[in-house]
């Protein structure tokens, strides 16, 4: 197994303002799509929809202001049963976001690009809790001929 590992520091952040970007559908869509739905409750799906395309997760773990899980149930192969873990902590003025999706059976191509866009979304995020706006899809930048 194989993950795609990030790290961000956002400055005049509260851990509580990080954790409520990944626990409500406005932060979400803040940061990630503007096309998202469904229920951020622990057990819940969360869709993110991108174009013709998307992913499921079912909202695994919460806990307030430190860690949200998902594991995917909905999306490409390479994606189906795998998890994305948000750790938050606060360190001075800055919370730091560390970011893990883990659980690839191997590093195929697809995992290039997915990792890049998550890099470009975690920026989004750092522009949402920094700036009080992001750049979700369709805003984003775009990185490849995929999408």
């Amino acid at each position: 197994m194989v993950d795609i590992l990030h790290r961000i520091a956002a400055e005049r952040t509260a851990p509580a303002q990080a954790y409520e970007a990944l626990t409500t559908l406005d932060g979400l869509a803040g940061w990630w799509t503007e096309q998202t739905t469904g229920s951020t409750r622990t057990g819940g799906v969360i869709a993110f929809r991108f174009k013709d395309d998307g992913f499921d997760m079912e909202v695994a773990e919460l806990v307030p202001d430190e860690r949200v899980v998902w594991e995917v149930v909905g999306g490409p192969d390479e994606w189906i049963g795998t998890r994305i873990r948000w750790e938050l902590e606060a360190d001075g003025d800055y919370t730091v976001v560390r970011f893990k999706h883990e659980g690839w059976r191997e590093p195929v191509e697809f995992m290039h690009h997915c990792s890049t866009k998550w890099g470009v979304f975690l920026m989004s995020l750092k522009r949402l809790l920094e700036h009080g706006k992001g750049e979700p899809y369709p805003h984003d930048v775009h990185i490849d001929n995929w999408g």
